[in-house]
Order: C-alpha cells, then sequence, then structure tokens
C-alpha cells in the first residue's frame, strides 16, 4: 500500500531532484538525491536542521520526530511553494555530509 502523505511528499520535492523514501522502524526515511534530508513520522514531514532550513524554516516549529529522538527537527508543510522548495532542498544537499560508503567502516 502507498502512504498517500510519502508519495505527497516525493512529489513535490521530485522538482528539485531524486527523492527517495524509505520504511524504517515505523517511519521513514526522506532522502534527496542520496542525501539524508528528514523523516516522515506520523503523516508529518520533518526536515534536518542546516544553516538553510535554520534561515529559510526559522518560523517553523521545531520538535522531536519520534519519542526518544535526541535531534529537534522543523516540521515542513510549504509543499506548494516550489521555488522555496527548490532553495530549500538544494542548500540543505550542499551543507550535509556525503553518505559514508560501507567500505569506510
Amino acid at each position: 500500500m502507498v502512504n498517500e502523505f510519502n508519495e505527497y511528499v516525493r512529489e513535490a520535492f521530485s522538482a528539485a531532484g531524486d527523492v527517495v523514501i524509505k520504511s524504517m522502524m515505523g517511519g521513514y526515511l526522506v532522502y534527496f538525491n542520496g542525501k539524508l534530508i528528514g523523516d516522515i513520522c506520523g503523516n508529518e514531514l520533518f526536515l534536518k536542521r542546516t544553516p538553510t532550513s535554520d534561515r529559510l524554516l526559522a518560523d517553523f516549529e521545531l520538535r522531536y520526530p519520534y519519542e526518544g529522538s535526541k535531534t529537534l527537527m522543523y516540521v515542513f508543510d510549504r509543499f506548494e511553494d516550489t521555488a522555496f522548495v527548490l532553495e530549500l532542498l538544494n542548500g540543505m544537499y550542499t551543507e550535509l555530509p556525503e553518505k559514508k560508503s560501507a567500505k569506510a567502516r
């Protein structure tokens, strides 16, 4: 069964690049062009904090995505604003670290 909210997020963000949503421990991880940018928990999107998200999402609510989480994240809901989404995701992408390869361990 396709989760409608996950598909909505994927479609809204796909204008900026490749978006993959993976199931993980009762929630979902959201990847943008191969980098983890956030979580979907309970039909809400939580985005990681970076200098770009701190600047562009300063008025958004910060919450923990799930019980026991150690990371405050932004609750995002401006999916229809394509220019905003592009600026946000492209900025976050440049600021987030590259995915560690399995060989590096």
